[in-house]
């Protein structure tokens, strides 16, 4: 039976001690009160990775990026191995903004997905369209051939270790939010392309999380839907109490 996960992403927001704090009172309202079926992760910025991990039991911490080498000389790179020294367990890759922002390649994304599984992370790996794409309708076919040239081309053993996180782009930080039926036929259409790619079985236990302005007002009725098995969840994951939530919205 696949995982629900619920999964914060902070991007570049919080000092260290912000982080820590937000991080313990997440600890503390998911250990008295939180859907203990809901696997829950912290997506922090690099320097917070380490101090993050000492004060979350039950919580998860994820990276929001590793670099695409080893190690070496590359100046300013945070590798796998390293990521995984901290105690963290996933990492996020392929978020739209590092494709955007940073001109990241499936080339580039093939790398950064096998040195974090030979690192023991697992991938929480982003896909998604831009509003021109989906005006187009082309969404499923832009999405799916996302995954055809990275994540598709792994191993069946591979393959079961990945979380896929769908995020409209047109929908991130716009307050605009897909609507459930919108979410649910992207999700599904996944899952199918899934079933072909690999076996049925596989599908079947991959999770898929929505990532777009979920909120606590939305996110039971995304959560309702049979092929959307969480969220990758941005700017109410910087709230303890939204993101709670989010957290009890199945």
């Amino acid at each position: 039976m696949r995982k629900k996960i619920v999964a914060g992403n902070w991007k570049l927001n919080t000092t260290v001690q912000d982080g820590v704090a937000l991080a313990t009172e997440v600890e503390k309202q998911y250990t008295a009160n939180g859907d203990k079926d809901v696997v829950v992760v912290l997506g922090t910025p690099f320097t917070h990775l380490t101090e993050v991990a000492k004060v979350t039991e039950h919580v998860a911490v994820s990276s929001q990026n590793c670099a695409a080498e080893a190690k070496g000389a590359f100046t300013g790179e945070v590798s796998a191995e390293m990521v995984k020294s901290t105690g963290a367990e996933y990492v996020i890759l392929g978020h739209s903004e590092r494709r955007e922002y940073y001109g990241e390649t499936s080339e580039i994304l093939n790398k950064k997905v096998a040195l974090a599984l030979e690192n023991g992370l697992t991938p929480i790996y982003c896909c998604g369209e831009a509003l021109d794409i989906r005006e187009a309708g082309t969404q499923n076919e832009f999405v799916i051939n996302q995954l055809k040239e990275t994540i598709f081309q792994l191993s069946e053993e591979d393959f079961k270790k990945i979380v896929i996180a769908y995020e409209p782009i047109w929908a991130i930080g716009t307050g605009k939010t897909a609507t459930s039926d919108q979410a649910q036929e992207m999700h599904k259409a996944l899952r199918e392309a899934i079933a072909a790619n690999f076996t049925p079985a596989i599908a079947d236990d991959t999770s898929i999380l929505y990532g777009g302005s979920c909120k606590p007002s939305n996110a039971p009725e995304l959560f309702a839907n049979p092929d959307v098995d969480g969220g990758l969840i941005g700017g109410a994951s910087l709230k303890a109490e939204d993101f709670m939530g989010i957290i009890n919205a199945f």
